[in-house]
């Protein structure tokens, strides 16, 4: 199927009780569209990169009492998987869509891209738009926008890294799930493309 944007239906679907009733609701309404934007995007992703990229939608599988309040599809450079490798992921919880770069508690290239960030925070605070927000756990749909962070909050983000071991890092965009360009399909495509773009310097950086 073409991509054609998300629309609120998708996103209550996030809000529907029980587990089998809400897993249900995320295949028959997200899931069919969250793959079409991981073929649309893969070989975007792979040019940009300059390597292949591979996308994995969520599955969930290991959930048996709590539904999940978020679902989205990530791409890495592995056929097998994305969670141990630095990744770019587009996903929603039921308030918002988000559009991140993201290296996770159970990746050993967190020291790398701490010391990325160390090495480069002049750099990092100029290319990341004031928009953008920065998050240091993926479970949690709140962040903190980038117009409200120092470079000092750079540094000690890339300590918290080094130190914690279920630490994580992710930086993006998020959109309300009323902003109007999530129903345009062409349009939110071009928008993800602009913002792994803008993501690559980081991405690069963790490896």
């Amino acid at each position: 199927m073409n991509f054609t944007g998300f629309h609120s239906q998708d996103f209550d679907s996030l809000t529907v009780p029980g587990l089998e009733p809400r897993m249900e609701a995320i295949i028959a309404n997200i899931r069919p569209k969250l793959e079409a934007l991981g073929g649309t995007l893969a070989p975007y992703l792979s040019a940009l990169c300059g390597e292949e990229m591979f996308p994995h939608v969520a599955k969930h599988a290991r959930r048996t009492i709590n539904p999940p309040e978020d679902t989205w599809i990530a791409w890495s450079s592995s056929k097998r998987g994305y969670k141990a490798l630095p990744h770019f992921q587009v996903g929603m919880f039921s308030t918002h869509l988000f559009i991140i770069f993201a290296v996770i508690y159970e990746s050993p290239n967190k020291e790398t891209i701490a010391r990325y960030l160390e090495k480069h925070t002049a750099k990092v605070d100029k290319l990341v738009p004031a928009d953008f927000y920065w998050s240091t756990d993926h479970m949690k749909p709140e962040g903190t926008l980038h117009r409200e962070m120092n470079k000092e909050a750079l540094l000690q983000m890339a300590g918290k890294l080094k130190a914690v071991k279920k630490s994580e890092l992710l930086c993006g965009l998020r959109l309300d799930r009323d902003h109007p360009l999530l129903q345009d399909g062409e349009g939110l495509t071009h928008k993800i493309e602009q913002t792994f773009e803008t993501l690559l310097p980081l991405y690069k950086g963790s490896f």
